[in-house]
This record gives structure tokens, sequence and C-alpha cells, in this order.
């Protein structure tokens, strides 16, 4: 079936990783809105996740809340089997799950940082497209569909002073979409990625700078920090039939920094 072809009636299944708070978060919300069953997937934030599931519900659509760490495999297997058994057809994946491993010079990372950045970022996202592939793939019997990465700006810019470890694996995640792109270009699936800039989410504070988007937001030429919501609103586009011809894209949301 040509992308171009779903109504809203027949929408596939959308499984957000790391969707319990920030962009994955409005990526879920905006993605429900618009008709698409939700996989609201969390690694720890529970109370969180089932919070985004409600507001989904309360705008008319339809999700559930799949606890999974993308780095095991075994729970990316279960994440895919609930949320087909539960919500029917694959349509999406937004591979947003992903972590800073904190602030640190390159001089100073711990190994164990390192690893675990690497596992959730790289290998959870490619294990994760590995499943979205199998089930959508037109060539396995599946719909087609779309897989959304998301990227940082930091890939480009290279995260230097703060987390040249977290922007080497967005420069990876870069690589694998437009590598998967083309691999998967006949088969009825498109492969994109968002790469956000300077976005207001608990993100900084986690990584232990607070203060981050306030002091980093006159490097960016419009002058202020973006939204999640703006973020989720390209998304939303790379997901939908509007962008039918549209794939190994990086779309850079970032206010021209």
């Amino acid at each position: 079936m040509h992308m171009g072809e779903w109504n809203k009636g027949e929408q596939g299944a959308v499984i957000v990783t790391g969707a319990s708070r920030g962009i994955g978060a409005a990526v879920a919300r905006l993605v429900g809105a618009h008709g698409f069953p939700v996989a609201v997937n969390f690694a720890k934030g529970e109370t969180a996740a089932q919070e985004v599931v409600l507001q989904i519900i309360a705008s008319g659509g339809r999700a559930i809340a799949i606890q999974g760490d993308v780095a095991s495999e075994d729970d990316v297997m279960r994440i895919f089997e609930t949320t087909m058994s539960e919500l029917g057809p694959l349509q999406g994946l937004v591979n947003n799950a992903g972590i800073t491993g904190g602030f640190a010079r390159v001089e100073e990372v711990q190994a164990e940082t390192i690893r675990r950045v690497l596992e959730v970022n790289i290998t959870g996202a490619i294990l994760c497209a590995r499943e979205a592939v199998k089930n959508m793939s037109l060539r396995r019997g599946g719909r087609g569909g779309a897989i959304v990465n998301i990227s940082s700006l930091a890939a480009r810019l290279g995260g230097t002073g703060e987390w040249v470890h977290y922007a080497a694996s967005k420069g990876a995640i870069n690589s694998f979409t437009i590598g998967l792109a083309r691999e998967v270009a006949q088969e009825g699936i498109r492969v994109n990625a968002v790469a956000p800039g300077l976005i207001e989410t608990e993100l900084h504070a986690l990584s232990g700078a607070p203060d981050r988007v306030e002091r980093m937001s006159p490097t960016v030429p419009m002058q202020r920090a973006g939204t999640a919501e703006e973020v989720a609103e390209g998304v939303l586009w790379l997901l939908s039939p509007a962008a039918s011809y549209t794939t190994g894209t990086i779309l850079e949301i970032g206010g021209g920094r």
C-alpha cells in the first residue's frame, strides 16, 4: 500500500521510545491527537508515561504505556509484540529513547558511560528499527510505514567541552538513518531523522546543567530555545503521508544554530 493511501480510520500503530517526558512525550501526544494509536514506551518513568497515555485518550486517541529498556533485545521484542497485539499493525517507529551520559570532557569520560550511551542511543535504535522493518516491510507482507530517528545538532556541532561522547552517538544515528533509508526504500518504508538544537526539556537539568538553556540561548540565531512541541511537529510530518517522497533526510530543528 502506498503511504499516501492511509486514511485516518485505518492508521497503524506508532511506537515512541522514551516517551514519558520531553520530546518523546510531546511526539506521543501530537501523534496520538492525529489519530495514530500510540505505544508510549518508558524505561523508568511509569507515572509520567501513564499521564501521557491519559492525555492522548483525553484528546480522543488510543494509547498504552509499555515499560522496556531499548538496550535490551528481550525488552525490544516485548515492546513490539505488546504494541501489535494491543494496538494492531505497525505503521511507525520514533526512536527517541536516548541518554547523554552527562557532561564530561573526553579526557575525563568513564568507560561505563561511553558503553551505556552507545548501548541506548545506537544499539537500542538499531534493534528497534530492525523489528520495525520486519513488521512493516512490503517484502515481508507488511503494510509499509515510516521510521523517525531522533538525532541532535550535536552530531554536526560536535558537543565540544560538554558531551562529545553523546554527539558521536548521534553522528552514528545520522549515518544509520541514511543507510537504512536506502536499504528499505523499495519496501514501502521511509527512514528519516530529526536533529533538534537547543530545546527546553529536563534533559539539561538531568545532565547536571539546569542553567544551560538560559546560557546557550544567545548562541542561537533566533535567540531562544525551542520547545518539545516544535520538534514533535517535524516528527509528525515525517511520519505522515505528506512526507511520502522524503527519505534519508536529517531535518534540523534548531532555530538556525
